[in-house]
């Protein structure tokens, strides 16, 4: 089967390189033309514009676009529409943001083409290990894409499945991301805790490995954090800056429009927000009100 993908950055170079093994021939669009000629030197076929995209796709169109969420999405599919047959298939592999999909969705199949949502795990590591797919969108082309999920997935009928309607693939996906970054920040506290004892001298990364057998907190997560505290034990170059795409505050929001307590995500939101602030003013008034009810000292400078 032929897929065109949008967006050739690490992801969807990866997801090309896969699809390529399984089978499936990528025509790829990327405004970086360096990507573009990786994938053609991979054996791939990338085009310089989306009419050219468009063109080189044969029989029924299937199309993943893989751009930021938001406005990218929106323009990409309004330049695609006027390329498309009836009942070719957009898909947005991306992190948008559910109502957007079930708004997306509403538009693209009432003009008679198809919609699918995948909500997208596995980073850099998909080409090795697979990706994890969480698909919303209408029962009939997602059972015609099949092919390229089961291409990209870990297993045929593994780590991918239709969750339900337009928008449900990037719902679960955005959940998923609220958990990631609970379990993300039960993590690094632990390692904190065990990093601030100094009379034991504790070694991170030999206890990183104890954990990863038989434990109960054993996790792919954890694999990746033994493998980066080998390479650098004390953190060393790195700023305490924490970036976020969205999902978790998403993940959030929605938790309090469904009156659902989920105080793990939400604080978890909240630090990586806090790190990104330089002698954060919050801070600083925490020690100024210790100060005016006890005497306690504050540090100045």
């Amino acid at each position: 089967m032929q897929l065109g993908l949008i967006g050739l950055g690490k992801m969807g170079g990866n997801m090309a390189e896969r699809l390529l093994l399984g089978g499936h021939q990528v025509v790829g669009f990327d405004f970086n033309a360096e990507a573009v000629a990786r994938l053609t030197a991979a054996g791939n076929l990338g085009v310089s514009s989306l009419e050219d995209l468009a063109r080189n796709l044969k029989g029924r169109k299937a199309i993943w676009i893989m751009v930021p969420q938001g406005d990218p999405v929106d323009e990409t599919i309004a330049r695609l529409l006027p390329l498309l047959n009836p009942g070719d298939i957009l898909i947005d592999g991306g992190n948008s943001n559910y109502k957007d999909t079930m708004r997306r969705h509403k538009e693209v199949t009432a003009k008679g083409f198809a919609y699918v949502d995948v909500g997208t795990s596995g980073g850099v590591w998909g080409l090795k290990e697979g990706y994890s797919m969480m698909i919303g969108g209408d029962k009939e082309p997602v059972e015609y894409l099949s092919p390229i999920f089961e291409a990209l997935a870990p297993g045929k009928d593994k780590g991918w499945g239709h969750v339900g309607p337009g928008g449900a693939g990037h719902f679960v996906k955005m959940v998923h991301n609220g958990i990631e970054y609970g379990l993300m920040q039960a993590y690094a506290e632990g390692f904190t805790i065990l990093e601030k004892k100094e009379e034991f001298a504790l070694n991170l990364p030999q206890i990183s490995e104890i954990w990863r057998y038989g434990s109960v907190v054993r996790s792919w997560l954890l694999d990746l954090t033994s493998d980066a505290l080998a390479g650098n034990p004390n953190l060393d170059g790195l700023q305490a800056y924490v970036v976020d795409s969205g999902e978790g505050r998403w993940t959030v929001f929605e938790a309090i429009d469904l009156n659902v307590s989920a105080p793990v995500i939400t604080e978890s939101v909240i630090r990586r927000i806090r790190s990104r602030e330089e002698n954060n003013f919050t801070d600083r008034m925490l020690a100024i009100m210790r100060n005016a009810f006890g005497g306690h000292a504050v540090k100045k400078g």
